[in-house]
């Protein structure tokens, strides 16, 4: 595949069921008929994104939440 080599992994097997799981659910949810053919247009595409990272293990979102190595830049609500 261009431009994603085999060690970008982030997710855990845990959390690659997870989002193809949900992200499934959601493009599933997408396909029923609504007043609004955005809304179905966005959980189409949301749910697409969301099984593809889980079936390829990287998530650029937990990517940026967590930081590089999972732990540094880690988001806190310590105050």
């Amino acid at each position: 595949m261009s431009g994603h080599s085999d060690g970008e992994h982030n997710l855990s097997m845990a959390e690659r069921g997870a989002y193809i799981a949900v992200g499934l659910g959601l493009a599933a949810a997408g396909v029923k008929p609504r007043p609004n053919p955005l809304l179905n247009v966005v959980a189409l595409l949301g749910g697409s994104y969301l099984a593809w990272s889980g079936y390829v293990g990287n998530c650029p979102v937990k990517a940026a939440l967590m930081g590089p190595e999972g732990s540094s830049g880690r988001i806190s609500h310590r105050g």
